[in-house]
């Protein structure tokens, strides 16, 4: 029941290290070779790897609410803000929505951290 992450190349490196270290599966988008994507790509990739999407981009907001509006699928979004949310929270709240969500709960959802 565990839930594959995929970080927007925007996210400190800290964040995924600490994730992997705790046994958390995560791809960056950089990794995958998506990090020159718009964001309506990127989010369009992550759903193709069937990862919900970890940014700190507030465009990947409007972004979801495009895809409500269209009616199109996407694999969900975990949004912290760059100022407000700590390292070691974003690490803590992603640890504990990896290891617990169901990933079908999660489409098409924004989830904002702190939890």
């Amino acid at each position: 029941m565990a839930v594959s992450l995929y970080m927007d190349h925007h996210v400190p490196k800290a964040i995924t290290t600490a994730l992997r270290l705790r046994g958390v599966d995560v791809v960056t988008a950089y990794e995958d070779g998506a990090d020159q994507l718009d964001d309506a790509q990127l989010l369009q990739r992550a759903h193709e790897l069937k990862r919900p999407l970890f940014t700190q981009d507030d465009d990947l907001l409007e972004e979801a609410a495009k895809c409500h509006q269209a009616g199109r699928a996407f694999s969900g979004i975990i949004y912290a803000h760059q100022l407000r949310v700590t390292i070691g929270v974003c690490v803590q709240d992603l640890e504990i929505i990896a290891k617990s969500a169901d990933g079908k709960d999660m489409e098409n959802q924004v989830i904002f951290l702190p939890l």
